[in-house]
Protein backbone atom coordinates (compact mmCIF):
# COMPACT_ATOMS: atom_id res chain seq x y z
CA UNK A 1 0.00 0.00 0.00
CA UNK A 2 2.01 3.40 -0.78
CA UNK A 3 1.69 6.15 1.39
CA UNK A 4 -1.15 8.33 -0.60
CA UNK A 5 -3.69 5.42 -0.37
CA UNK A 6 -3.02 5.72 3.67
CA UNK A 7 -3.49 9.04 3.80
CA UNK A 8 -6.33 8.70 1.49
CA UNK A 9 -8.25 6.57 3.88
CA UNK A 10 -7.39 8.23 7.04
CA UNK A 11 -8.44 11.56 5.56
CA UNK A 12 -11.92 9.26 5.36
CA UNK A 13 -11.90 8.54 8.61
CA UNK A 14 -11.00 12.35 9.88
CA UNK A 15 -13.96 13.19 7.46
CA UNK A 16 -16.42 10.86 9.24
CA UNK A 17 -15.63 11.82 12.77
CA UNK A 18 -15.99 15.59 11.81
CA UNK A 19 -19.45 15.08 10.08
CA UNK A 20 -20.72 13.34 13.16
CA UNK A 21 -20.19 15.75 15.76
CA UNK A 22 -21.80 18.25 13.80
CA UNK A 23 -24.17 16.12 11.64
CA UNK A 24 -25.57 13.81 14.26
CA UNK A 25 -27.87 12.13 10.92
CA UNK A 26 -24.49 11.77 9.13
CA UNK A 27 -23.12 8.89 11.67
CA UNK A 28 -25.03 6.71 9.75
CA UNK A 29 -23.35 7.42 6.48
CA UNK A 30 -19.89 7.38 8.53
CA UNK A 31 -20.50 3.86 9.66
CA UNK A 32 -21.17 2.69 6.35
CA UNK A 33 -18.01 4.07 4.87
CA UNK A 34 -16.18 2.96 7.79
CA UNK A 35 -17.28 -0.48 7.71
CA UNK A 36 -16.48 -0.57 3.98
CA UNK A 37 -12.42 -0.08 4.78
CA UNK A 38 -12.23 -1.23 8.17
CA UNK A 39 -8.74 -3.08 6.82
CA UNK A 40 -7.67 -0.70 4.79
CA UNK A 41 -7.73 1.60 8.09
CA UNK A 42 -5.57 -1.19 9.92
CA UNK A 43 -3.24 -1.28 6.63
CA UNK A 44 -2.91 2.38 6.44
CA UNK A 45 -1.94 2.87 9.93
CA UNK A 46 0.64 -0.38 9.58
CA UNK A 47 1.81 1.50 6.35
CA UNK A 48 2.21 5.11 8.09
CA UNK A 49 4.06 3.44 11.71
CA UNK A 50 6.76 1.26 9.33
CA UNK A 51 7.28 5.07 7.22
CA UNK A 52 7.54 6.87 10.72
CA UNK A 53 10.27 3.94 11.92
CA UNK A 54 12.18 4.04 8.77
CA UNK A 55 12.14 8.00 8.73
CA UNK A 56 13.30 8.41 12.22
CA UNK A 57 15.59 5.82 11.32
CA UNK A 58 16.89 7.43 8.66
CA UNK A 59 16.95 10.72 10.25
CA UNK A 60 19.06 9.68 13.00
CA UNK A 61 21.13 7.75 10.65
CA UNK A 62 22.25 11.46 8.67
CA UNK A 63 22.29 12.92 12.17
CA UNK A 64 25.10 10.65 13.41
CA UNK A 65 26.72 10.61 10.09
CA UNK A 66 26.79 14.64 10.38
CA UNK A 67 27.67 14.41 13.80
CA UNK A 68 31.05 11.96 13.28
CA UNK A 69 32.23 14.07 10.53
CA UNK A 70 31.74 17.61 12.32
CA UNK A 71 33.32 16.15 15.51
CA UNK A 72 36.45 14.78 13.08
CA UNK A 73 37.30 18.03 11.76
CA UNK A 74 36.85 20.07 15.10
CA UNK A 75 37.06 17.46 18.24
CA UNK A 76 38.96 14.20 16.99
CA UNK A 77 42.44 16.70 16.28
CA UNK A 78 41.88 17.97 19.48
CA UNK A 79 41.73 15.43 21.88
CA UNK A 80 44.43 13.72 19.56
CA UNK A 81 46.99 17.05 20.18
CA UNK A 82 45.91 16.59 23.84
CA UNK A 83 46.49 11.92 24.00
CA UNK A 84 49.79 13.02 22.67
CA UNK A 85 50.88 16.08 25.09
CA UNK A 86 50.24 13.16 27.91
CA UNK A 87 51.99 10.73 26.71
CA UNK A 88 54.90 12.73 26.12
CA UNK A 89 54.46 14.16 29.84
CA UNK A 90 54.18 10.78 30.91
CA UNK A 91 57.42 9.87 28.92
CA UNK A 92 60.16 11.65 31.92
CA UNK A 93 58.28 10.05 34.52
CA UNK A 94 58.61 6.69 32.90
CA UNK A 95 61.74 6.80 31.88
CA UNK A 96 63.35 7.56 35.45
CA UNK A 97 61.78 4.87 37.07
CA UNK A 98 62.90 2.35 34.28
CA UNK A 99 66.57 3.43 34.25
CA UNK A 100 68.90 0.23 35.11
CA UNK A 101 65.83 -1.63 36.52
CA UNK A 102 66.90 -5.60 36.06
CA UNK A 103 64.52 -7.18 33.61
CA UNK A 104 64.31 -10.49 35.92
CA UNK A 105 64.25 -8.91 39.77
CA UNK A 106 61.48 -6.75 40.82
CA UNK A 107 62.54 -3.89 42.63
CA UNK A 108 61.02 -2.68 46.46
CA UNK A 109 58.24 -0.21 46.23
CA UNK A 110 59.95 2.77 47.24
CA UNK A 111 58.28 5.74 48.18
CA UNK A 112 59.40 7.93 45.29
CA UNK A 113 58.41 4.96 43.27
CA UNK A 114 54.95 4.88 44.38
CA UNK A 115 54.98 9.06 43.59
CA UNK A 116 55.82 8.02 39.96
CA UNK A 117 52.95 5.24 39.77
CA UNK A 118 50.57 7.59 41.00
CA UNK A 119 51.74 10.70 38.41
CA UNK A 120 51.53 7.98 35.84
CA UNK A 121 47.85 7.15 36.63
CA UNK A 122 46.38 10.38 36.90
CA UNK A 123 48.15 11.48 33.73
CA UNK A 124 46.37 8.31 31.81
CA UNK A 125 43.42 9.09 33.99
CA UNK A 126 43.35 12.86 32.40
CA UNK A 127 44.55 11.29 29.00
CA UNK A 128 41.39 9.17 28.78
CA UNK A 129 39.39 12.07 30.24
CA UNK A 130 40.30 14.10 27.16
CA UNK A 131 39.55 11.53 24.87
CA UNK A 132 35.85 11.34 25.67
CA UNK A 133 35.39 9.09 28.47
CA UNK A 134 33.95 10.67 31.63
CA UNK A 135 32.96 8.74 33.12
CA UNK A 136 34.47 5.05 34.07
CA UNK A 137 32.84 2.79 36.22
CA UNK A 138 34.50 0.21 38.53
CA UNK A 139 32.17 -2.58 39.99
CA UNK A 140 33.85 -5.14 42.54
CA UNK A 141 37.13 -5.36 44.15
CA UNK A 142 40.31 -6.07 41.87
CA UNK A 143 42.45 -8.76 43.65
CA UNK A 144 45.95 -8.59 45.00
CA UNK A 145 48.84 -10.05 43.15
CA UNK A 146 49.34 -12.67 45.59
CA UNK A 147 45.44 -13.75 45.83
CA UNK A 148 45.35 -13.29 41.50
CA UNK A 149 48.62 -12.96 40.18
CA UNK A 150 46.81 -12.82 36.48
CA UNK A 151 43.66 -10.70 35.26
CA UNK A 152 41.77 -12.22 32.22
CA UNK A 153 39.70 -9.38 30.60
CA UNK A 154 36.97 -9.99 28.05
CA UNK A 155 35.54 -9.07 25.05
CA UNK A 156 38.35 -7.67 23.41
CA UNK A 157 37.02 -5.27 20.85
CA UNK A 158 39.12 -2.39 20.60
CA UNK A 159 42.31 -0.37 21.53
CA UNK A 160 39.90 1.10 24.41
CA UNK A 161 40.44 -1.82 26.10
CA UNK A 162 43.92 -0.64 27.36
CA UNK A 163 41.94 1.63 29.69
CA UNK A 164 42.17 -0.66 32.55
CA UNK A 165 45.54 -1.78 31.70
CA UNK A 166 47.01 2.02 31.99
CA UNK A 167 44.85 2.63 35.30
CA UNK A 168 45.96 -0.25 36.71
CA UNK A 169 49.78 -0.19 35.63
CA UNK A 170 49.53 -4.11 35.38
CA UNK A 171 51.90 -6.06 33.01
CA UNK A 172 50.60 -7.37 29.92
CA UNK A 173 52.19 -9.72 26.71
CA UNK A 174 53.02 -7.88 23.88
CA UNK A 175 55.76 -7.72 20.58
CA UNK A 176 58.92 -7.21 21.20
CA UNK A 177 59.31 -5.13 18.70
CA UNK A 178 57.02 -2.33 20.73
CA UNK A 179 59.92 -1.31 22.91
CA UNK A 180 61.70 0.06 20.46
CA UNK A 181 59.03 3.03 19.77
CA UNK A 182 60.13 6.07 20.42
CA UNK A 183 58.01 7.00 23.57
CA UNK A 184 55.60 4.86 23.34
CA UNK A 185 58.11 2.13 24.08
CA UNK A 186 59.68 3.55 27.40
CA UNK A 187 55.97 3.92 28.37
CA UNK A 188 55.55 -0.16 28.08
CA UNK A 189 58.77 -1.23 29.66
CA UNK A 190 57.48 0.90 32.44
CA UNK A 191 54.52 -1.83 33.03
CA UNK A 192 57.14 -4.46 32.94
CA UNK A 193 55.30 -6.26 30.03
CA UNK A 194 56.46 -9.86 28.92
CA UNK A 195 57.70 -9.45 25.58
CA UNK A 196 57.04 -11.96 22.79
CA UNK A 197 59.41 -11.88 19.75
CA UNK A 198 58.16 -13.33 16.20
CA UNK A 199 61.78 -13.51 14.90
CA UNK A 200 62.45 -16.23 17.93
CA UNK A 201 61.28 -19.68 17.03
CA UNK A 202 60.79 -20.69 20.68
CA UNK A 203 59.22 -17.13 21.66
CA UNK A 204 55.97 -18.77 22.41
CA UNK A 205 57.32 -21.38 24.62
CA UNK A 206 59.57 -18.74 26.75
CA UNK A 207 56.39 -16.35 26.92
CA UNK A 208 54.58 -19.03 28.41
CA UNK A 209 57.22 -19.75 30.89
CA UNK A 210 58.02 -16.18 31.88
CA UNK A 211 54.11 -15.88 32.78
CA UNK A 212 54.34 -19.19 35.09
CA UNK A 213 57.58 -17.77 36.55
CA UNK A 214 55.82 -14.74 37.43
CA UNK A 215 52.25 -15.76 38.37
CA UNK A 216 54.23 -18.38 40.47
CA UNK A 217 56.32 -16.02 42.99
CA UNK A 218 53.68 -15.46 45.23
CA UNK A 219 52.80 -11.62 44.40
CA UNK A 220 56.18 -10.43 43.93
CA UNK A 221 55.59 -9.42 40.41
CA UNK A 222 52.88 -7.36 39.48
CA UNK A 223 49.77 -8.57 38.36
CA UNK A 224 49.30 -10.07 34.16
CA UNK A 225 46.50 -8.68 32.22
CA UNK A 226 46.17 -11.14 29.49
CA UNK A 227 43.10 -11.32 26.57
CA UNK A 228 42.77 -14.76 26.15
CA UNK A 229 40.61 -14.38 23.43
CA UNK A 230 44.25 -13.13 21.60
CA UNK A 231 42.14 -11.19 19.14
CA UNK A 232 39.05 -8.84 18.58
CA UNK A 233 35.72 -9.36 17.96
CA UNK A 234 32.31 -7.39 17.92
CA UNK A 235 31.45 -8.13 21.66
CA UNK A 236 28.54 -10.43 20.33
CA UNK A 237 30.50 -13.44 22.00
CA UNK A 238 33.38 -14.42 23.61
CA UNK A 239 35.58 -16.92 21.50
CA UNK A 240 37.28 -19.78 22.29
CA UNK A 241 40.17 -18.77 25.01
CA UNK A 242 43.71 -19.36 24.58
CA UNK A 243 45.44 -21.47 27.54
CA UNK A 244 48.08 -19.18 27.89
CA UNK A 245 46.67 -17.78 31.18
CA UNK A 246 45.69 -20.63 32.45
CA UNK A 247 49.01 -22.85 32.04
CA UNK A 248 50.82 -21.38 35.30
CA UNK A 249 47.83 -22.84 37.27
CA UNK A 250 47.41 -20.13 39.28
CA UNK A 251 43.83 -18.47 40.80
CA UNK A 252 42.87 -15.88 38.23
CA UNK A 253 40.85 -12.86 38.78
CA UNK A 254 38.10 -12.75 35.20
CA UNK A 255 37.26 -8.96 34.71
CA UNK A 256 34.96 -8.42 31.87
CA UNK A 257 34.75 -5.10 29.95
CA UNK A 258 31.69 -2.98 28.87
CA UNK A 259 30.67 0.11 26.80
CA UNK A 260 27.22 1.24 27.49
CA UNK A 261 27.59 3.12 24.20
CA UNK A 262 26.50 1.79 21.16
CA UNK A 263 29.15 3.48 19.19
CA UNK A 264 32.51 4.15 21.08
CA UNK A 265 34.38 7.00 19.21
CA UNK A 266 36.88 9.40 19.51
CA UNK A 267 34.24 11.32 17.27
CA UNK A 268 31.73 11.50 20.02
CA UNK A 269 31.65 13.75 23.01
CA UNK A 270 30.88 11.50 25.53
CA UNK A 271 32.11 7.70 26.00
CA UNK A 272 31.42 5.18 29.07
CA UNK A 273 33.35 2.15 30.11
CA UNK A 274 32.68 -0.41 32.99
CA UNK A 275 35.06 -3.00 34.44
CA UNK A 276 33.41 -5.01 36.61
CA UNK A 277 35.85 -7.40 38.57
CA UNK A 278 34.50 -11.00 39.55
CA UNK A 279 35.27 -12.77 42.35
CA UNK A 280 38.76 -15.00 41.86
CA UNK A 281 38.23 -18.36 40.12
CA UNK A 282 40.54 -21.02 41.80
CA UNK A 283 40.98 -23.88 39.49
CA UNK A 284 40.73 -27.38 41.01
CA UNK A 285 42.96 -30.22 40.51
CA UNK A 286 41.55 -31.16 37.13
CA UNK A 287 41.95 -28.01 35.65
CA UNK A 288 45.15 -27.57 37.04
CA UNK A 289 46.23 -30.39 35.17
CA UNK A 290 43.70 -29.24 32.22
CA UNK A 291 44.71 -25.85 30.63
CA UNK A 292 41.67 -25.93 28.20
CA UNK A 293 39.08 -27.20 30.79
CA UNK A 294 40.03 -24.26 32.83
CA UNK A 295 40.26 -21.76 29.81
CA UNK A 296 36.54 -23.48 29.12
CA UNK A 297 35.14 -23.09 32.69
CA UNK A 298 36.68 -19.32 33.35
CA UNK A 299 35.32 -18.00 29.85
CA UNK A 300 31.76 -19.79 30.68
CA UNK A 301 31.71 -17.95 34.05
CA UNK A 302 32.89 -14.22 32.04
CA UNK A 303 30.08 -15.43 29.51
CA UNK A 304 27.13 -15.58 31.53
CA UNK A 305 28.37 -12.17 33.50
CA UNK A 306 28.37 -10.46 30.06
CA UNK A 307 25.07 -12.39 29.11
CA UNK A 308 26.19 -13.19 25.80
CA UNK A 309 26.72 -16.72 24.11
CA UNK A 310 29.88 -18.37 23.70
CA UNK A 311 31.53 -19.79 20.04
CA UNK A 312 33.76 -23.48 20.13
CA UNK A 313 35.46 -21.30 17.40
CA UNK A 314 38.94 -19.77 18.06
CA UNK A 315 41.14 -16.74 17.02
CA UNK A 316 42.95 -19.77 14.57
CA UNK A 317 39.38 -19.82 12.81
CA UNK A 318 38.39 -16.18 13.19
CA UNK A 319 41.78 -16.07 10.88
CA UNK A 320 40.52 -18.26 8.59
CA UNK A 321 37.01 -17.10 8.34
CA UNK A 322 38.27 -13.81 7.56
CA UNK A 323 41.21 -14.62 5.06
CA UNK A 324 41.73 -12.52 2.37
CA UNK A 325 42.37 -14.88 -0.37
CA UNK A 326 40.82 -15.63 -3.60
CA UNK A 327 38.31 -17.98 -2.13
CA UNK A 328 36.67 -16.37 0.41
CA UNK A 329 34.57 -19.28 3.05
CA UNK A 330 30.91 -18.78 2.89
CA UNK A 331 28.89 -19.15 5.84
CA UNK A 332 28.05 -22.53 5.96
CA UNK A 333 31.67 -24.06 5.44
CA UNK A 334 33.01 -27.06 7.50
CA UNK A 335 36.35 -25.81 7.18
CA UNK A 336 36.31 -24.29 10.51
CA UNK A 337 35.05 -27.96 12.10
CA UNK A 338 37.82 -29.52 10.56
CA UNK A 339 40.30 -27.12 11.43
CA UNK A 340 38.77 -27.12 15.04
CA UNK A 341 39.54 -31.43 14.88
CA UNK A 342 42.95 -30.77 13.13
CA UNK A 343 44.13 -28.32 16.06
CA UNK A 344 42.76 -30.95 18.23
CA UNK A 345 44.56 -34.04 16.89
CA UNK A 346 47.84 -31.97 16.76
CA UNK A 347 47.48 -32.74 12.82
CA UNK A 348 48.84 -28.97 12.38
CA UNK A 349 52.08 -29.01 10.71
CA UNK A 350 54.71 -26.81 12.21
CA UNK A 351 56.49 -26.55 8.73
CA UNK A 352 53.61 -26.07 6.61
CA UNK A 353 54.98 -26.07 3.08
CA UNK A 354 57.62 -29.62 3.59
CA UNK A 355 54.93 -31.37 5.42
CA UNK A 356 51.82 -30.42 2.49
CA UNK A 357 54.05 -31.07 -0.39
CA UNK A 358 54.64 -34.45 1.25
CA UNK A 359 51.60 -35.49 1.25
CA UNK A 360 50.21 -34.42 -2.05
CA UNK A 361 53.20 -36.46 -3.39
CA UNK A 362 51.56 -39.10 -1.54
CA UNK A 363 48.32 -38.13 -2.95
CA UNK A 364 48.96 -38.29 -6.15
CA UNK A 365 50.98 -41.67 -6.63
CA UNK A 366 47.84 -43.18 -5.29
CA UNK A 367 45.95 -42.13 -8.04
CA UNK A 368 42.40 -41.62 -6.20
CA UNK A 369 42.32 -44.62 -4.57
CA UNK A 370 39.85 -44.50 -1.71
CA UNK A 371 40.67 -45.38 2.19
CA UNK A 372 38.98 -46.88 4.94
CA UNK A 373 39.51 -45.32 8.83
CA UNK A 374 42.24 -47.57 9.48
CA UNK A 375 43.99 -46.98 6.26
CA UNK A 376 43.15 -43.19 7.09
CA UNK A 377 44.71 -43.42 10.64
CA UNK A 378 47.70 -45.15 8.52
CA UNK A 379 48.50 -42.25 6.25
CA UNK A 380 48.23 -40.07 9.12
CA UNK A 381 50.17 -42.11 11.44
CA UNK A 382 47.59 -41.47 14.20
CA UNK A 383 45.93 -44.25 15.92
CA UNK A 384 41.87 -44.45 15.30
CA UNK A 385 39.73 -42.00 17.72
CA UNK A 386 36.41 -40.55 17.91
CA UNK A 387 38.03 -37.05 16.75
CA UNK A 388 39.79 -39.00 13.53
CA UNK A 389 36.49 -40.72 12.84
CA UNK A 390 34.58 -36.83 13.45
CA UNK A 391 37.89 -35.70 10.48
CA UNK A 392 36.96 -38.49 8.32
CA UNK A 393 32.88 -38.12 8.33
CA UNK A 394 33.40 -34.73 6.64
CA UNK A 395 35.01 -36.15 3.59
CA UNK A 396 33.57 -39.61 3.81
CA UNK A 397 31.16 -41.14 0.90
CA UNK A 398 28.40 -43.65 0.61
CA UNK A 399 30.99 -46.59 0.63
CA UNK A 400 32.44 -45.18 4.02
CA UNK A 401 35.51 -44.64 1.90
CA UNK A 402 37.57 -41.26 1.50
CA UNK A 403 39.39 -39.29 -1.61
CA UNK A 404 42.81 -38.76 0.82
CA UNK A 405 43.15 -35.53 -2.06
CA UNK A 406 40.12 -33.71 -0.30
CA UNK A 407 41.82 -34.16 3.31
CA UNK A 408 45.31 -32.62 1.97
CA UNK A 409 43.09 -29.62 0.01
CA UNK A 410 41.34 -29.17 3.10
CA UNK A 411 44.86 -28.74 5.64
CA UNK A 412 46.06 -26.42 3.03
CA UNK A 413 43.11 -24.36 2.86
CA UNK A 414 43.37 -24.33 6.87
CA UNK A 415 47.00 -23.93 6.86
CA UNK A 416 47.22 -21.45 5.17
CA UNK A 417 44.14 -19.48 4.20
CA UNK A 418 45.26 -16.44 2.07
CA UNK A 419 47.36 -18.60 -0.40
CA UNK A 420 44.49 -19.86 -2.70
CA UNK A 421 46.72 -20.34 -5.94
CA UNK A 422 49.06 -22.23 -3.92
CA UNK A 423 46.04 -24.40 -2.79
CA UNK A 424 45.18 -24.78 -6.40
CA UNK A 425 48.90 -25.52 -7.51
CA UNK A 426 48.48 -28.26 -5.11
CA UNK A 427 44.94 -29.63 -5.78
CA UNK A 428 45.76 -29.68 -9.76
CA UNK A 429 48.88 -31.85 -9.00
CA UNK A 430 47.43 -34.05 -7.13
CA UNK A 431 44.01 -34.49 -9.57
CA UNK A 432 45.89 -33.99 -13.57
CA UNK A 433 46.47 -36.71 -15.66
CA UNK A 434 49.83 -37.52 -16.38
CA UNK A 435 49.58 -37.28 -20.32
CA UNK A 436 48.17 -33.78 -20.34
CA UNK A 437 48.28 -32.21 -17.13
CA UNK A 438 44.74 -31.11 -17.23
CA UNK A 439 41.78 -32.05 -15.28
CA UNK A 440 38.03 -32.24 -16.06
CA UNK A 441 34.86 -30.13 -14.63
CA UNK A 442 33.91 -32.97 -12.17
CA UNK A 443 37.86 -32.87 -11.08
CA UNK A 444 37.46 -29.09 -10.68
CA UNK A 445 34.31 -29.38 -8.81
CA UNK A 446 35.63 -31.49 -6.00
CA UNK A 447 38.17 -29.28 -5.69
CA UNK A 448 36.33 -26.25 -5.00
CA UNK A 449 33.82 -27.66 -3.18
CA UNK A 450 36.64 -29.18 -0.73
CA UNK A 451 38.64 -25.89 -0.53
CA UNK A 452 35.46 -23.97 0.39
CA UNK A 453 34.04 -26.68 2.22
CA UNK A 454 30.89 -26.54 0.85
CA UNK A 455 28.29 -29.68 -0.62
CA UNK A 456 26.67 -28.31 -3.16
CA UNK A 457 28.67 -25.89 -5.78
CA UNK A 458 27.83 -24.95 -9.50
CA UNK A 459 31.45 -24.63 -11.22
CA UNK A 460 30.19 -25.02 -14.78
CA UNK A 461 30.66 -21.13 -15.85
CA UNK A 462 33.86 -21.06 -14.20
CA UNK A 463 34.93 -23.86 -16.23
CA UNK A 464 33.77 -22.24 -19.75
CA UNK A 465 34.95 -18.79 -18.70
CA UNK A 466 38.33 -20.45 -18.51
CA UNK A 467 37.94 -23.23 -21.18
CA UNK A 468 37.74 -20.86 -24.08
CA UNK A 469 39.13 -23.49 -26.34
CA UNK A 470 35.99 -25.40 -25.38
CA UNK A 471 38.37 -28.61 -24.62
CA UNK A 472 36.43 -29.96 -21.89
CA UNK A 473 39.97 -29.45 -20.16
CA UNK A 474 41.91 -27.22 -17.74
CA UNK A 475 45.79 -26.98 -17.27
CA UNK A 476 46.98 -24.91 -14.03
CA UNK A 477 49.03 -22.69 -16.13
CA UNK A 478 45.00 -21.65 -17.77
CA UNK A 479 43.62 -21.21 -14.14
CA UNK A 480 46.34 -19.16 -12.55
CA UNK A 481 46.31 -16.87 -15.65
CA UNK A 482 42.75 -16.67 -15.40
CA UNK A 483 42.61 -16.31 -11.45
CA UNK A 484 45.29 -13.33 -12.03
CA UNK A 485 42.66 -11.44 -14.43
CA UNK A 486 39.56 -11.81 -12.40
CA UNK A 487 40.67 -11.84 -8.73
CA UNK A 488 36.80 -12.03 -7.81
CA UNK A 489 36.80 -15.13 -9.69
CA UNK A 490 34.58 -16.93 -6.80
CA UNK A 491 32.37 -14.33 -6.47
CA UNK A 492 31.58 -13.87 -10.09
CA UNK A 493 31.41 -17.32 -11.34
CA UNK A 494 30.65 -19.56 -8.41
CA UNK A 495 27.49 -20.29 -6.81
CA UNK A 496 27.01 -22.43 -4.10
CA UNK A 497 23.42 -24.19 -3.17
CA UNK A 498 23.57 -25.15 0.59
CA UNK A 499 20.51 -22.83 2.17
CA UNK A 500 18.83 -24.61 5.16
CA UNK A 501 21.69 -26.61 5.91
CA UNK A 502 25.55 -27.25 6.89
CA UNK A 503 28.18 -26.84 4.19
CA UNK A 504 29.76 -30.76 4.68
CA UNK A 505 26.76 -33.08 4.62
CA UNK A 506 28.46 -35.33 7.26
CA UNK A 507 29.30 -32.42 9.39
CA UNK A 508 29.48 -34.04 13.21
CA UNK A 509 27.71 -32.68 15.91
CA UNK A 510 25.84 -30.63 13.43
CA UNK A 511 22.35 -28.91 15.40
CA UNK A 512 19.40 -29.05 13.12
CA UNK A 513 17.15 -25.97 14.51
CA UNK A 514 20.69 -24.03 14.85
CA UNK A 515 20.41 -20.69 16.57
CA UNK A 516 21.07 -17.49 14.49
CA UNK A 517 24.58 -17.05 13.85
CA UNK A 518 26.00 -14.07 16.21
CA UNK A 519 29.21 -12.60 14.59
CA UNK A 520 28.93 -13.77 10.97
CA UNK A 521 30.17 -17.01 10.81
CA UNK A 522 30.05 -18.48 14.59
CA UNK A 523 27.41 -20.55 15.66
CA UNK A 524 25.71 -20.38 18.74
CA UNK A 525 27.64 -22.16 21.58
CA UNK A 526 26.33 -20.82 24.80
CA UNK A 527 27.13 -21.69 28.30
CA UNK A 528 23.81 -23.25 28.69
CA UNK A 529 24.48 -26.02 25.86
CA UNK A 530 27.77 -26.25 26.01
CA UNK A 531 29.57 -28.55 28.73
CA UNK A 532 31.68 -30.56 26.32
CA UNK A 533 35.43 -31.21 27.15
CA UNK A 534 38.02 -29.72 24.77
CA UNK A 535 40.86 -31.66 25.82
CA UNK A 536 43.22 -33.12 23.32
CA UNK A 537 43.68 -36.50 23.12
CA UNK A 538 47.69 -36.90 24.24
CA UNK A 539 48.53 -39.97 22.95
CA UNK A 540 48.22 -38.74 19.21
CA UNK A 541 51.78 -37.82 17.72
CA UNK A 542 52.22 -34.62 16.56
CA UNK A 543 53.81 -34.00 13.14
CA UNK A 544 56.75 -31.82 12.56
Amino acid sequence: MSVSTALFYLSIQGVCLQLCSIYPRCLSVCSSLLSIYPRCLSAALFCLSIQGVCLSTALFSIFVSIQIALMTVTLFPIRLFLAAFMMLLAWPFAFIASVGRNEMVVEPQSLWRKFVDVALRTIMRVMWFAGGFHWMTVKGRQALPAEAPILTLGPHSSYFDAIPVTMSMSSIVMKAESKDIPVWGTLIKYIRPVFVSRSDQDSRKKTVEEIKRRAQSGGEWPQIMIFPEGTCTNRSCLITYKPGAFIPAVPVQPVVIKYPNKMVRKQTQHNTIQHLFLPVYTPSEEEKNNPALFAHNVRHLMAKALDIPITDYSFEDCQLAMAEGQLRLPVDTCLLEFAKLVRRLGLKPQNVEKVLQEFGNRARKMEGEKLGLEAFAHYLDVPVSDMLRDIFSLFNEEDNMIDIREYVIALSVVCRPAKTLETMKLAFRMFEAEEDGAITVAELACILKTALGVADLDVSRLFVAIDTEDTGKLTFGKFRSFAEHHPNFSEDYLSTDNTGRNGCPHQPNATPNAKPQTNGFCPDFSPRDNHHDTTTDDSVKKHN
